[in-house]
């Protein structure tokens, strides 16, 4: 099974002195899009008012055109462990013993919009970049990856992917029709049996399954066996829509 988590805009500071080195991450087929889409941010970052402008960043956030102006010789850590927020507080990577933290890089992609999807462990600098940003000098980011990570996704074969992602980076990169998945929405059951989406408990059921299935480590290789593995945890899955499981918080 092949998880895809989103990132969080949040991110830990710091790290070890290895800077970024795209060679290395998970799908190296993606460092030209990465190679492009680091030196467009970079260069953004040269003018500091129109990099406000195009983040979109509040008076508070000015320090990210600093950081996004180093990115290349930035500290770096576990992409697990760089992203902050409800979703990484509950996985709380960290925290997992070393068995559970390799299950974790082996079965985890987690997806940014400067270096695409990359592998939970490995070692990625602080950033700030949105999905929906359009930085100067290059494509909408949808199509500077969506054809490119669909196609790195589809090379790993995998048997099965649980599609954690939100919709804003699932369209950045959509899992090809060719490979089994299911996209998960996490709801809850109101009067009447009435179920409707979360938001903030969307984040923390996604974050807190990533790591009961670390932990637990199941040899889960379809949609059927993800389902009967949840069941018997202890936790509501059923379908949703087409190609959707609904995941009851």
């Amino acid at each position: 099974m092949l998880i895809l988590l989103p990132p969080s805009e949040t991110k830990r500071p710091g790290g070890s002195r290895r800077p970024l080195d795209v060679a290395s991450l998970a799908l190296p087929q993606l460092a030209p899009q990465r190679e492009a889409a680091v030196d467009a941010l970079v260069a953004l970052s040269a003018d500091s008012d129109e990099a406000v402008r195009v983040l979109k960043l509040g008076a508070t956030q000015l320090g990210e055109v600093a950081v996004n102006a180093g990115l290349r010789d930035a500290p770096t850590m576990a992409a697990v462990e760089r992203y902050t927020g409800v979703l990484y507080d509950a996985l709380d990577a960290a925290s997992l013993d070393s068995a559970a933290r390799r299950w974790v890089g082996a079965h985890v992609l987690v997806h940014s919009a400067p270096f695409g999807p990359v592998g939970a462990l490995d070692p990625i600098p602080a950033y700030r970049l949105g999905a929906a940003a359009s930085l100067p000098g290059l494509p909408p980011l949808r199509r500077v990856w969506a054809d490119a990570v669909a196609a790195a996704i589809e090379a790993l074969v995998p048997r099965f992917v649980l599609d954690l992602r939100s919709e804003a980076y699932v369209a950045l990169g959509p899992v090809p029709a060719s490979v089994a998945s299911s996209y998960v929405r996490v709801v809850t059951e109101g009067e009447g049996g009435a179920v409707r989406a979360l938001n903030h408990f969307n984040k923390h059921a996604k974050g807190a399954l990533v790591r009961r299935l670390a932990e637990e480590r199941p040899r889960v290789a379809s949609r059927a066996g993800f389902v009967r593995w949840a069941d018997a945890a202890g936790l509501r899955v059923r379908d949703g829509a087409p190609g959707e499981l609904e995941l009851f918080a």
